[in-house]
């Protein structure tokens, strides 16, 4: 065997070494992690740390959560997570699966979460209301996914168009905020924008959710649905309501 084959089958060695001594490293510190935000979200669901006890959740005035679909699949999950939002004192929540409608996974188990929330409505029903976010003895429930975005997109659109261009208004389509809002206003896809999002998922992205309701909007990566804490949970919005948000124009 010669000295280059060797000196190869070292080097080679040393690598493997090296990757397996990298690999070992980012396990170990993921798993610390894991361990401090598991004892944290233990400490703050069972009042140990006296700042997560008091916060103010009239900031978050619509909340949403974004699921992955694998996620939206974990009925038993999600509703065990609406029940930890409910306990927290939110009232107005929009829950949103990335799939499109043929697929929608919420959508099968509608019925089945609001069956577990009596006292909830459907935000199509509390809309109807003058001021249906105001509402704080009801929990108000918003269903969307991917495929509403593109419908809201494509209305607002056409809308656009025939209002303004065909009518001999102007001869460039406007494309300005107002003129947006006007349009999603006027064919029914004028939903409120989410104060805060909560991500559920292993993509740390929103999912799809329609971009023109998330201008303002903070985000989140909670990470997996079957390992959400309460504790995490509290520390999330807790954190958002102690942030002070300055809005250019």
């Amino acid at each position: 065997m010669s000295i280059n084959t060797e000196f190869q089958q070292v080097q080679n060695l040393c690598l493997v070494l090296i990757w397996h001594v990298v690999h070992f490293i980012i396990s170990i510190w993921y798993l610390v992690i894991f361990l401090v935000e598991t004892v944290e979200s233990y400490l703050i669901s069972n009042g140990f740390l006296k700042r997560y006890k008091t916060f103010d959740t009239g900031r978050v005035q619509y909340l949403a959560i974004v699921l992955d679909s694998e996620e939206a699949s974990q009925t038993s999950k999600v509703i065990k997570l609406l029940h930890c939002i409910e306990r927290i004192g939110l009232r107005n929540i929009c829950l949103y699966d990335s799939e499109g409608q043929s697929a929608w996974v919420l959508k099968k188990s509608k019925k089945i979460i609001m069956e577990k929330f009596s006292r909830a409505k459907l935000y199509e029903e509390a809309s109807t209301a003058a001021t249906p976010l105001l509402d704080k003895e009801h929990m108000t429930l918003e269903f969307a996914s991917f495929s509403d975005g593109k419908e809201a997109i494509s209305q607002a659109a056409n809308y656009i168009f025939t209002s303004y261009y065909m009518c001999g208004y102007q001869k460039d389509l406007p494309c300005t905020e107002s003129h947006i809002d006007e349009a999603l206003e006027a064919t029914g896809y004028g939903h409120p924008y989410p104060d805060l999002m909560l991500i559920y998922g292993p993509a740390r992205c929103n999912l799809g959710f329609p971009a023109w309701r998330i201008r303002y909007t903070e985000m989140v990566h909670m990470g997996p649905l079957k390992s959400m804490k309460y504790g995490s949970l509290i520390k999330a919005i807790h954190r958002f309501t102690m942030v002070h948000q300055n809005y250019g124009t």
